[in-house]
């Protein structure tokens, strides 16, 4: 089956994308002081995604974004948070305090590092929730593809 290339579609499509993942940076970083954060971020971050998907096609878009640099910002993503979280346990001397921002080792004063700590989790969990939007949609693209191959 071949789909005929929508000028129009692709053209605004170059204009939006770059826009979309701005404001969704926008919305990841400011989640921590104020409504947003790393999941709404990454979900609008993700359809960026996904309108490339369909404004380009998913051989387009499998060649900008393949499964493996997929796999590999899901893995970052969840390893940022657990780090922090670990740093917080290990420099909290022994609190048990997992995710208490304000143990980090970092030269500023408490308040600071709770802010920056909140921003490093709610980065990490952006980017893997953009990934896991992404491959989610991926995978479920390549199966409505082969689905319409099967019955040709």
């Amino acid at each position: 089956m071949s789909k005929e290339r929508d000028v129009i579609i692709e053209t605004v499509s170059r204009l939006m994308i770059p826009f979309i993942q701005l404001f969704a940076l926008y919305v990841i970083i400011h989640g921590a002081g104020g409504p947003g954060g790393g999941f709404q971020g990454g979900v609008i971050f993700g359809s960026s995604f996904v309108l490339f998907i369909i404004a380009f096609g998913i051989t387009a878009a499998r060649k900008k974004v393949s499964e493996r640099v997929n796999t590999a910002l899901s893995a970052l993503g969840v390893s940022i948070y657990a780090v922090v979280g670990l740093l917080c346990l290990i420099f909290g001397l022994g609190a048990a305090q997992y995710l208490n921002y304000g143990y980090l080792p970092l030269p500023v004063h408490f308040e600071e590092r709770r802010a920056l700590g909140m921003d490093f989790v709610e980065i990490g969990i952006g980017i893997t929730v953009m990934a896991i939007v992404t491959s989610i949609f991926f995978d479920l693209a390549w199966k409505e593809e082969e689905d319409e191959g099967d019955s040709e």
